[in-house]
């Protein structure tokens, strides 16, 4: 059973019209910023196939962002290494998901958010929705979107910083990586404050005479 339409039916029964799904990604890669979107659906055109992004193929994750693009309302935020490394990965995921509904046309009525808690500061009705992405259509929609982002963000950063194989591991700590980062170095996309890049960070501190 995938997703369907039936948080965003409750929410409109209790009288919420516009009601957006968001979803982050990027909270475990090494490198990079945390990227997340809100989607507010058109519950007459719902793109079949709406799922968990990571259920989905890149070409199906594709083909999908670009019709949700066409057919619904979409917004994207991301927070930056250095907002990562200044206030934590998970204050630093919700940030984005702020100024992802932030950037909506219009201002929902109330969110489904994926997870267990919600980002501190929201002046909208919300509801954390564990699993949702594999539970509602609209945090689905906002999990694909902002999949395809943030790997979009990666390929581009792979050119500039060539080796460490971003365009197929999308920043996390994968054994290529992992070794790239031992041959090459820490560079200014990698996120200081995670335990694999400060580890290394400290050792070559102290192996420096």
């Amino acid at each position: 059973m995938g997703p369907d339409y039936s948080f965003e039916q409750q929410a409109h029964l209790r009288g919420f019209a516009r009601v957006a799904g968001v979803d982050e990604v990027g909270r475990g890669p090494l490198a990079g910023p945390v990227t997340a979107a809100a989607v507010v659906l058109n519950p007459a055109h719902i793109p079949p196939g709406l799922n968990d992004s990571k259920k989905l193929t890149h070409r199906m994750r594709a083909r999908l962002a670009q019709e949700l693009h066409a057919c619904a309302e979409v917004s994207i935020g991301h927070a930056t290494v250095e907002e990562i490394e200044q206030i934590n990965i998970l204050r630093a995921s919700h940030l984005a998901m702020r100024r992802a509904v932030a950037g909506l046309r219009v201002p929902p009525d109330h969110l489904l958010i994926d997870g267990t808690m919600l980002p501190r500061d929201l002046d909208l009705s919300a509801q954390p929705v564990v699993g949702g992405d594999g539970r509602s259509v609209s945090i689905a929609a906002a999990s694909i979107v902002a999949k395809i982002c943030r790997d979009a963000i990666m390929v581009d950063l792979a050119q500039q910083h060539p080796g460490y194989g971003w365009e197929t591991n999308m920043g996390y700590g994968s054994k290529s990586h992992m070794a790239a980062l031992r041959n090459l170095g820490v560079t200014p996309h990698h996120r200081r404050t995670f335990k694999p890049i400060h580890n290394m960070l400290y050792q070559e501190k102290n192996i420096r005479p």
